[in-house]
């Protein structure tokens, strides 16, 4: 029983530390897409 809590410790961990890395990706790509709309809006002026 323990070894199952255990288990199931470990891949709630897992879980919470991969949707914190999708996050921080997501806010990367966003931040990289504001970069390139700005330049675009730049050139185009």
């Amino acid at each position: 029983m323990r070894k199952i809590f255990v288990l199931v410790a470990a891949a709630a961990a897992l879980t919470a530390a991969a949707c914190n890395t999708v996050s921080g990706v997501g806010r990367d790509a966003s931040a990289a897409g504001n970069a390139v709309t700005g330049a675009a809006e730049d050139a185009k002026n």
